[in-house]
């Protein structure tokens, strides 16, 4: 007898709390187990009657700074990192509570969001998991930055940056799904920014929760951190966390290759809304245990 993926929920409710890194406010989030085929929902509980938001690339609203989704007047913002978590660790459905508008940063990674995602637990769930299959590659491109998937059995994602900067410069990194290491080896990779970039947002009243404890801030020659990197390559890392995070929105995970060289929330968005109308290119269904 053929055995297929199960979908996956939580086991029990997870609360977080933090600042927004654009807001400045504090925000609480509750997240909890769904039902099958729910998939991931944001639920503004401060704008009571509104619409559940459900984390899709059709309410994907704006991509400037960070991932915003929004429907008849609900927005939620900064969702990437949370996001990540649900697709490093497989979980399908959760109800996301959320009391203002902006995601807390936490320490500008997914480390605290996947931690209390894996210490909550979760559930195997009886409706199979659907997958997103690659049957024919798809790449888009603007000058020289770029997005494409391959083909491949099961899910990886490789990411590559230039910076003119000699604390970063270029850098290369591939994540493995089937190898398990997302907590590990990409869940801990902090945002990072530059101290001119951060004042420039200040001006704009942006970035009002942005600092050292949520950030990696870079200046002309040095980190300003004073623990300086988590990883040798953390800058990379985030760049792959935060792509993670955005492919998340297709609401399935993918079977294939996803290649991305500098890009970011915009151009990753783009490819999304490409990949999805070249409907030639891939498939949808359950996918067999090997």
């Amino acid at each position: 007898m053929e055995k297929y993926y199960k979908q996956i929920t939580l086991a029990q409710n997870v609360a977080l709390s933090g600042t927004g890194v654009h807001s400045g406010k504090r925000t609480n989030i509750t997240i909890k187990p769904a039902r099958e085929n729910h998939g991931i929902k944001f639920r503004r509980v401060d704008l009571p009657g509104t619409q559940d938001i459900q984390a899709l690339f059709k309410l994907v609203v704006d991509t400037s700074l960070a991932t915003v989704l929004g429907t008849n007047g609900a927005i939620v913002s900064t969702i990437e990192h949370l996001m990540a978590s649900f697709a490093g660790l497989d979980i399908d459905n959760a109800l996301v509570e959320v009391d203002d508008y902006e995601m807390p940063i936490m320490d500008g990674s997914a480390m605290d969001f996947t931690r209390a995602l894996t210490a909550a637990g979760t559930i195997e769930q009886d409706a199979p998991k659907h997958f997103i299959i690659v049957k024919r590659p798809i790449q888009v491109q603007d000058q020289d930055k770029s997005v494409m998937v391959l083909p491949e059995p099961c899910f990886k994602i490789t990411c590559s940056i230039d910076f003119d900067h000699p604390l970063i410069g270029k850098q290369k990194i591939t994540y493995d799904r089937a190898k398990n290491n997302f907590e590990q080896e990409i869940s801990r990779a902090r945002t990072f920014g530059f101290i001119k970039d951060l004042e420039l947002l200040r001006k704009f009243s942006l970035g009002k929760g942005g600092s050292l404890d949520n950030a990696i801030v870079i200046d002309k020659d040095k980190i300003l951190n004073e623990e300086g990197l988590r990883y040798p390559d953390e800058f990379v890392r985030h760049k792959l966390l935060d792509s993670l995070g955005d492919f998340s929105l297709l609401g399935m995970p993918i079977q294939g290759h996803i290649i991305t060289h500098k890009s970011g929330h915009t151009l990753n968005h783009l490819f999304i809304k490409t990949f999805l109308e070249n409907k030639d290119c891939w498939e949808t269904g359950p996918a067999r245990m090997e």
